[in-house]
């Protein structure tokens, strides 16, 4: 094996942390300070887990929260919209201002509440920020998963893009996201080679997939989870006590890890407890993986099978002045 150029490598991590649930503020202090460790660790970029900020809905599953104009629901689907993240708003440009400070590309789950959707519907969002501070895209979930379709509305394609990052071709996705063969093929197509996989929590999801997706992509995978624990529910989340009654000790366990491109562990998947997965990876193994199987280049075949994209943003009324 020769020795990687230094043009080829890039320390990456995944920040596997608790939200403070359903508060934005200290959420995004508490990634704040994640993003700070992960620059002194020289990492060129983070990655944290889906819906992070504010949190993850764990209530629905645990309240019956598919009936029909509960009181309680309303009061947590309002709480929950009023610490989404509202990006127009200003609410990411503290984060904005440390990555171009730090100079570190960072990828952050969280909910927004969009105003091109008119500002009171929750979407599961990826943002990405690059190294200059700057938003370079917004990746709205496409299908909420299950339960979670109680809460959050369907996305669009706007957000399928894939980002330069030194050697690296990188792209993200949400959850289940992972698991849809024509998505992922919309990464590919793209030259993505560096693939953030941003989960809820639990190995149970992080375990077989992320050494697949890094397999069949010939890439390397971060998978990013948040951790989720009774003690994380704080008491200015409506119902606080009844939640502590109905919900499990633990909700998301973690399960933060990377993968290789011959999709073999780099950093095993990290279990209940907050921590900095990183490693220093080398494009030069992507290149050598792609010598047998290139899934979106030598051995794709356009002319029998093609894929169509639309990557509009959906909006419900266009407006002409």
């Amino acid at each position: 094996m020769t020795k990687p150029r230094a043009s080829d490598t890039l320390t990456i991590a995944a920040a596997q942390i608790a939200p403070v649930w359903l508060d934005r503020e200290r959420t995004l202090a508490k990634v704040h300070r994640w993003i700070a460790k992960a620059a002194d660790r020289k990492c060129g970029l983070v990655a944290f887990g889906e819906a992070l900020v504010p949190g993850y809905p764990w209530w629905i599953e645990h309240t019956d929260g598919a009936r029909f104009n509960s009181p309680v629901q309303k009061a947590l689907h309002a709480h929950y919209l009023d610490q989404a993240v509202d990006i127009d708003a200003g609410h990411l440009d503290a984060i904005c201002a440390l990555a171009k400070r730090r100079k570190i590309v960072v990828v952050l789950g969280t909910i927004e509440r969009p105003r091109d959707r008119g500002g009171h519907s929750a979407y599961c969002s990826l943002v990405t920020i690059d190294a200059r501070g700057e938003i370079v895209s917004v990746h709205r979930k496409l299908m909420p998963t299950y339960e979670e379709r109680l809460s959050w509305a369907t996305g669009d394609g706007h957000g399928l893009r894939t980002h330069r990052l030194g050697a690296f071709t990188l792209g993200a996705l949400n959850c289940w996201e992972n698991w849809m063969p024509l998505v992922r093929a919309a990464m590919y197509a793209q030259g993505e080679d560096l693939h953030v996989a941003s989960w809820p929590g639990n190995d149970y999801n992080t375990r077989d997939v992320t050494r697949f997706a890094a397999r069949e992509g010939r890439s390397y995978v971060i998978a990013a989870s948040s951790l989720m624990r009774r003690r994380d529910i704080p008491d200015s989340v409506p119902h606080a006590a009844a939640l502590r009654r109905a919900l499990p000790q633990v909700m998301g366990n973690g399960g933060s890890g990377i993968c290789g491109p011959d999709g073999e562990w780099i950093r095993e998947p990290v279990i209940g407890r907050e921590a900095l997965a990183f490693a220093t990876i080398d494009h030069g193994r992507v290149r050598q993986e792609r010598q047998n199987f290139d899934a979106a280049g030598h051995y794709g075949r356009p002319d029998v099978t093609h894929l169509t994209v639309d990557r509009r943003r959906q909006t419900t009324v266009e407006t002409v002045d």
